[in-house]
C-alpha cells in the first residue's frame, strides 16, 4: 500500500479564507480607482493651504498637534500623528495606514507595515518593523498575551511610523506652516484672557494630582508670571500625559524635602568666616 509522502509544513501554502480573498480583490480595485480619481481630480494647492490654515486655527486640533516624552534625561517634542492625519486630509489624494502583516505568538511578536502614498504624484513611503509582545515597566519588560493589549501595543508603535510616513510625502513647507499656526493657536488660547487660561491650567492639572507649586518649580516662576508660551507648553504636556506618552511624576517631579523640614527643625544658616580668619583654599 502506497502512503502519501508528507510535505514539510514550511513549504505548504498558507490558508487564505474567502473573506481574505475578497478583501484582497477589493483592495486592488480600490487602489486602481484611487489612481484614476487622483489623475482626473488633481488637488488644488491653494484650496489645500486655505483648508490647512483654517483647521490649524482650531483649538481642538492645536491641543493634539504636538507630543512630548522623556528620553535620555531630556524631553523630546514634535508634531503628532493627529496633525499628520489632518494634514493628509487637507492635502488630498493621500492614502495611509497600518497593516499587521504577520503575528507570531510562538516568538511573541508582530510584523507590521506603516505606509503613506500620494496617489497623484505616486510618491510613497513605507516601513516594515517588528513589535515585540512586551511592555516596558519600572520592574522590567512584561510579556503581553491578551489580544486587546497586543492590538493596542501594535497600534501605539505603528502610529509613530504612520506619522513619519505621512510627513515624508507631504511638502516640508506645508508641514512647517501648519506647526507654526498650531503653536500660535495654543498661545492665543482660543481668545481667552491669559489669566483665565492660567487658572484653567492649574485646575486641570490638579485633576491629575499635580499641584501648582510643582508646575511653578518646573517653569521656574510663579503662576502670576506665566506667559502665553508657558500655558501652551502646559497644554501639550497635559495631552501627552493623557495619551500615556509621559507621566505626571516625570514631567512635574515633586519637590525634595530636606531632613530639617521633615523633623520641623529650624533652618540652619551657613556659618560665616571670622574677619580675622582665612577661608580654606579650594
Amino acid at each position: 500500500m502506497n502512503h502519501p509522502v508528507p510535505v514539510p509544513s514550511n513549504t505548504m501554502p498558507s490558508r487564505i479564507g474567502q473573506g481574505t480573498a475578497v478583501e484582497q480583490s477589493r483592495a486592488a480595485a480600490e487602489v486602481q480607482a484611487a489612481v484614476v480619481v487622483a489623475q482626473q481630480c488633481p488637488r488644488n494647492i491653494q484650496a489645500a493651504v486655505a483648508e490647512m490654515r483654517e483647521s490649524c486655527k482650531q483649538m481642538t486640533l492645536a491641543e493634539r498637534a504636538f507630543y512630548r516624552y522623556p528620553k535620555g534625561g531630556q524631553t523630546v517634542t514634535g508634531a503628532s500623528v493627529h496633525l499628520a492625519r489632518e494634514l493628509a486630509r487637507c492635502w488630498g489624494n493621500v492614502q495611509y495606514g497600518l497593516v499587521e502583516m504577520r503575528r507570531d505568538d510562538e516568538y511573541g511578536q508582530s510584523e507590521m507595515q506603516a505606509f503613506a502614498w500620494d496617489v497623484q504624484t505616486n510618491s510613497r513611503n513605507s516601513s516594515t518593523f517588528i513589535v515585540p509582545h512586551r511592555r516596558d515597566t519600572r520592574n522590567g519588560p512584561q510579556k503581553v498575551t491578551d489580544m486587546r493589549d497586543i492590538y493596542e501595543l501594535n497600534t501605539n508603535n505603528g502610529s509613530r511610523r504612520v506619522r513619519e510616513a505621512i510627513f515624508a510625502i507631504l511638502p516640508p513647507w506645508f508641514v512647517e506652516e501648519a506647526k507654526d499656526i498650531c503653536s500660535q493657536t495654543l498661545k492665543n488660547g482660543g481668545g481667552k484672557p491669559l489669566a483665565q487660561r492660567v487658572a484653567d491650567a492649574i485646575k486641570t492639572f490638579e485633576g491629575v494630582g499635580v499641584t501648582v507649586d510643582r508646575i511653578e518649580a518646573k517653569l521656574d516662576r510663579p503662576s502670576g508670571k506665566w506667559t502665553e508660551h508657558d500655558v501652551a507648553q502646559l497644554i501639550v504636556a497635559f495631552k501627552s500625559i493623557q495619551r500615556g506618552e509621559i507621566t505626571a511624576e516625570d514631567e512635574f517631579p515633586a519637590p525634595r524635602v530636606s531632613a530639617d523640614e521633615l523633623t520641623g527643625a529650624p533652618k540652619r544658616e551657613p556659618a560665616e568666616w571670622p574677619e580675622t580668619a582665612q577661608p580654606p583654599q579650594q
